[in-house]
């Protein structure tokens, strides 16, 4: 299950990255503990090809009754188990090197298969749907189908979206094609485009990366950060229509499966799947569009500390506090991390410091052509992989490692709890974990220091992990809602239309204060989630729950609510799983609070400096 955070501020950084051949093994993740050769990933993928076509043998018959519907079940588990494996392998080998030929050959040979394996099982659930209430009621209440009885639940909501088992074969022969403007993305953002270079304080060139552009971002010469954005930018600026056409590509395969399956708008249609109700996502939006007079002012205080005659985006990343130590190595890193979470008792960070340590969970650093920002990936089988690119002088990343451990921890209980086909949490509950891990972290750096610079310094750290999660991610929201809207309005979705809609959200959230570039509306070209639709709500949600899980675990010290919301996977849909450890996300105030919570923190930075 692929847990990602790749949002465009969080890649770290990088002054000329290392082929992968001169990377430390005990700085590499270790997948030979999904495979130890690159030859027995192929022998598994043979099991595969040989294995998925034994559904053939179950078509016209899943009318017969429960034990039938049983074996088909045990089968399709058995599938999914080999390819959520291969996937997983094969993902991190690409992602390790974007340019390693035999990596994206077996990235690419196991997606030709994975689309012969949807035309196979596309059958199952129209034929399933199509069985009258009494049949699939005897389905519901066979204690032998007891395991998959969720899954049944969540298949029979999509009834009015599950076309007839022909449509549905079209349907998966085209999926790989309709969805290959991300791979279009990454590969020439992350293989082919190259963002210059940039001499920094101490003289020296250094290349611009979508890595490295963070760590520049927050280099205390102005200089350094404007040139940074400048040179980032104009390479943007130059496939800005390729980066226009393939975004407009990716938002037309979004309206046409919404369409295709019967949905009121592709927004529906990606809520759809996790019963989130659309007021959840407009609830949110008008939250923080109510409380963007409160991001204006800490613009404002950030362009006095900084002594910045006008403030723009590149200044928005550079710490305020520049007096304090911000050089972090990984092993420091990783003892502030566990410190912090020592709340959540032994057993998680026992876990947690094994995987990070000995067990080689993460690879840390960068390398040549390895995939920008930082994500993790466990699997049912296999360890839940973190893939950072850790620098020690960008203080963020022991952030990001802490939120990065949230999701792998958060794969580690459900796996541990729950069986194959009810382990798999949905993204929506993935990033309470991570941020919740997020917020204890700045509680326990509060706390570990007296120091008035320092305790600044992470105040500030706080208020733009909030803007950056909660804000900057509504925003993105707002433009994944605007372009998907246009689209289904007929209107075209050129480079001078993404522009525009974009320079209204820069206007919006950023203030009649701040001087917004031209080339920042360019910004949303960049964002590798929107191919993702409708995914980056979530981070603001996610955060507004975690605050709320973590206030409680804090002042109470109980944490058996907490870790039952990690054990649950997805055995519940999010909103009923959430109510179960006390947050009601239907409601605002969880929003209210963490944006409460921002306005708090800005006030006591205030104080402060």
């Amino acid at each position: 299950m692929r847990r990602m955070n790749l949002s465009a501020d969080d890649a770290p950084a990088a002054p000329g990255a290392p082929p992968r051949s001169e990377v430390r093994p005990g700085d590499q993740w270790d997948l030979t503990q999904l495979y130890p050769t690159p030859e027995d990933w192929e022998r598994e993928f043979e099991i595969l090809k040989n294995t998925f076509p034994e559904i053939g043998r179950f078509a016209g018959r899943l009318g017969e009754g429960p034990e039938t519907v049983h074996e088909a079940f045990v089968l399709e588990a058995k599938v999914d188990r080999l390819v959520e494996k291969l996937a997983q392998y094969a993902a991190l080998k690409t992602s390790e090197d974007s340019s390693n030929a035999d990596s994206l050959a077996r990235e690419a040979r196991l997606e030709s298969v994975l689309v012969q394996v949807g035309e196979a099982f596309s059958f199952v659930a129209p034929t399933l749907q199509a069985l009258d209430d009494n049949e699939f009621g005897r389905l519901l209440a066979s204690p032998l189908l007891a395991d998959w009885k969720h899954s049944l639940e969540k298949l029979r909501r999509l009834r009015a979206h599950t076309l007839t088992p022909g449509e549905e074969r079209l349907m998966a022969l085209g999926s790989s094609a309709m969805r290959g403007h991300g791979e279009t993305f990454s590969q020439l953002t992350n293989v082919d485009m190259k963002f210059g270079e940039v001499r920094d304080e101490d003289g020296t060139v250094r290349e611009v990366t979508q890595s490295s552009l963070s760590s520049f971002l927050q280099r205390r010469d102005p200089r350094v950060r404007r040139e940074a954005f400048t040179s980032f930018y104009a390479e943007i600026d130059a496939h800005a229509y390729t980066l226009a056409a393939s975004l407009a590509s990716s938002v037309k395969a979004d309206v046409f499966y919404a369409r295709a399956r019967n949905y009121p708008s592709a927004l529906e249609s990606a809520l759809f799947g996790d019963d989130v109700p659309v007021a959840v996502y407009e609830n949110l939006v008008a939250s923080v569009r109510a409380r963007l007079p409160d991001l204006h002012a800490y613009y404002g205080l950030r362009k006095r500390v900084l002594g910045l005659e006008e403030i723009h985006h590149y200044d928005t990343y550079v710490p305020m506090v520049a007096e304090v130590r911000t050089r972090t190595t990984w092993d420091e890193a990783v003892d502030k991390v566990l410190a912090s979470l020592a709340p959540l008792g032994d057993e998680y960070c026992g876990v947690l410091a094994g995987g990070l340590r000995d067990g080689r969970w993460c690879d840390r650093y960068e390398n040549k052509g390895k995939r920008s920002g930082a994500f993790s990936y466990g699997t049912y089988e296999g360890p839940p992989y973190i893939l950072m690119n850790y620098k020690e002088d960008v203080f963020s990343d022991v952030y990001t490692l802490a939120h990065e451990a949230g999701h792998s921890m958060h794969t580690w209980y459900a796996r541990r709890n729950q069986n194959f086909q009810n382990y798999h949490y949905p993204i929506f509950l993935a990033e309470v974990a991570s941020t919740f891990n997020e917020i204890l972290l700045t509680e326990h750096l509060l706390k570990e220091t007296s120091d008035p610079a320092l305790r600044a310094y992470i105040l500030n750290r706080q208020i733009d992990d909030l803007r950056g999660t909660l804000f900057r991610q509504t925003m993105f929201a707002e433009f994944e809602r605007e372009i998907h809207a246009a689209e289904e309005r007929g209107d075209g979705l050129t480079l001078d239309r993404f522009r525009e809609i974009y320079r209204g959200l820069l206007d919006a959230y950023f203030g009649p204060g701040f001087a917004i570039d031209p080339a920042l509306e360019l910004e949303g070209l960049r964002i590798p989630h929107f191919y993702s639709a409708f995914y980056v709500y979530k981070y603001a949600t996610g955060i507004s729950a975690a605050a709320s899980l973590a206030a409680g675990v804090l002042a109470t010290g109980e944490t058996g609510r907490y870790l039952g919301f990690l054990a649950s996977g997805g055995s519940k849909f999010p909103i009923d799983t959430l109510l179960g450890a006390g947050v009601d996300m239907r409601a605002t105030g969880p929003v209210d609070a963490a944006l409460d919570l921002f306005s708090r923190r800005v006030a006591e930075l205030t104080a402060l400096l």
